[in-house]
């Protein structure tokens, strides 16, 4: 009998018909973890019980062998923590229990790689769930949706299956949840164009200072022929970071190290007690972010709190201090203080902080004066997730070997493709920015090439407008040829008007 194998889409719609158990019940921010979270089970659990038939054919049912074998594996499972077990123990009135026991039981046996990855989620929650007919009936169906995907390695035809799933079923988690969505979750187009940008190398360090679920980081991870690479990222969201955790796993990628915390008042990636440094730094930081700097009030200080270059002991603001309001260069500086020499950095950012005045326009100024702003590209609308503003994306770098600044529009019509609730770019729109980022070259009405006399002129000013010029001047019209149209048009009208009074005359109308 020919053995069923699962292709990528096939996957993917089983896994979001697994949602239709919870949608209407409880809201997709929510019920996002518990489907994820089911999703690893269950992967964790086909890859024990593969390895395990193909040792106990391999040992002739030697149980004692196997076990020892089962040691080595990549991820160590008991019997009461695999999936099977779980859902045999479906229609148990304490399910909730029985599921939060095997995770615990996951996590305890893989330490090294899994402790405390499932901290945020409870299966057994009355405030989240309801009450226990409810929640047992939610669980038993979603279970029940689980049981018949086979997620064996042998089983799926197409690699990496279940990373693209995850990514699949994050990316319309975020298409759902709307504004929220944007938290944790860049679309992979955008992650697509800043991984080229940062162009990853063997055995660099590549770094997410807010990493939401991890997907920029394995983006420019992919880019490594070899996979021989290390991943940082940082994320204060707790179950996002838990999120990113399980991504990495999924996608075979078993050394990242994803902290949890405020990366700027608690950066946790340090060597010697200063902040680590890194090859590549990629990242989609929360936009204009308020309050971005109570992390360093510390408890008891009043609520007129003020931050100052003084408070941050990593030495970051010294090109002066974002407004509290908007934290953006905050991330910004962060991240050039993480940047290692010859280091790559590529962020998303809202437009503002092009031409904002103030202690942002100062930080600007400086940045540019350290020659560190390699390039500023302007993105379509609509991109993100609840989010309909354009983006820009900078590019900056270590050790610059030119002065001058490359701006790139690519905003315009035909730079991306329109669709109903969301823009999208296109391999091709990716494709062009590259290209003209890898010449550093202008082109009538998408980039040009901007010297520090320029913008010095501008008084630093970013707004990319300035710089590139995407009018397009319409055609003289022949008035002579246009009043000739006018009176055809007009003799052709009172022949069809006369024509129309002949008919509804015979008509007798």
């Amino acid at each position: 009998m020919e053995i069923k194998k699962y292709t990528q889409d096939e996957v993917n719609g089983t896994l979001w018909r697994a949602c239709d158990t919870f949608r209407g019940k409880i809201d997709s921010s929510i019920y996002k973890d518990y489907v994820l979270v089911m999703l690893f089970v269950k992967y964790i659990s086909d890859i024990y019980k593969e390895h395990k038939e193909a040792y106990m054919e391999k040992y002739n049912n030697d149980s004692v062998m196997v076990q020892r074998q089962m040691g080595y594996e990549r991820f160590v499972l008991d019997e009461i923590s695999t999936f099977d077990y779980i859902y045999e123990k479906r229609n148990a009135s304490n399910i909730g229990s029985i599921i939060n026991i095997a995770l615990s039981h996951v996590e305890e046996e893989n330490k090294a790689k899994l402790r405390g990855v499932f901290k945020n989620i409870d299966f057994n929650s009355e405030a989240v769930l309801g009450n226990t007919k409810e929640r047992n009936a939610m669980l038993k169906t979603l279970l029940e949706d689980f049981k018949d995907l086979d997620l064996r390695p042998s089983r799926l035809i197409e690699e990496d299956v279940i990373g693209n799933a995850y990514e699949y079923m994050i990316a319309n988690f975020a298409s759902d949840a709307g504004k929220k969505g944007g938290e944790f979750f860049t679309p992979s187009e955008v992650s697509e164009l800043l991984s080229r940008l940062v162009k990853p190398e063997e055995n660099d360090r590549i770094y997410d200072p807010t990493c939401g679920s991890g997907s920029l980081l394995i983006k420019a991870f992919k880019k490594i022929p070899s996979g021989k690479a290390q991943i940082y990222g940082q994320e204060r969201n707790g179950q996002t970071q838990s999120l990113a955790r399980m991504n990495m796993f999924l996608h075979n990628i078993d050394d990242a190290k994803i902290a949890w915390g405020d990366t700027l008042s608690n950066p946790l990636h340090l060597e010697n007690d200063k902040l680590m440094k890194f090859q590549v730094i990629v990242a989609n930081p929360p936009f204009s972010l308020d309050k971005w700097a109570m992390g360093f009030a510390g408890e008891g200080t009043d609520k007129e709190f003020k931050m100052e270059e003084g408070n941050d002991p990593y030495k970051r603001f010294s090109f002066g201090v974002p407004p509290k309001s908007k934290g953006d260069y905050a991330f910004v500086l962060h991240m050039i203080h993480s940047l290692a020499e010859g280091g790559r950095m590529a962020t998303v950012l809202p437009h503002g902080v092009l031409f904002r005045g103030g202690s942002e326009e100062r930080i600007r100024r400086k940045l540019i004066e350290m020659n560190l702003l390699d390039a500023v590209i302007g993105l379509p609308a609509n991109l993100f997730f609840g989010v309909s503003i354009p983006v820009c994306v900078l590019v900056f770098k270590q050790n610059r070997s030119r002065n001058d600044i490359l701006f790139i529009n690519a905003s315009g019509e035909g730079f991306y493709e329109k669709e109903k609730n969301q823009n999208k770019l296109r391999e091709i729109d990716i494709q062009r920015i590259f290209n003209v980022y890898e010449k550093y070259e202008s082109v009538d009405r998408f980039s040009y090439v901007v010297t520090i006399d320029e913008l010095k002129e501008n008084e630093y000013n970013l707004n990319i407008p300035r710089y590139v010029d995407t009018f397009i001047e319409e055609e003289m019209v022949d008035m002579g040829i246009l009043n000739i149209n006018i009176a055809k048009i007009k003799a052709e009208i009172t022949e069809i008007e006369e024509k129309m009074a002949k008919h509804l005359k015979n008509l007798g109308l």
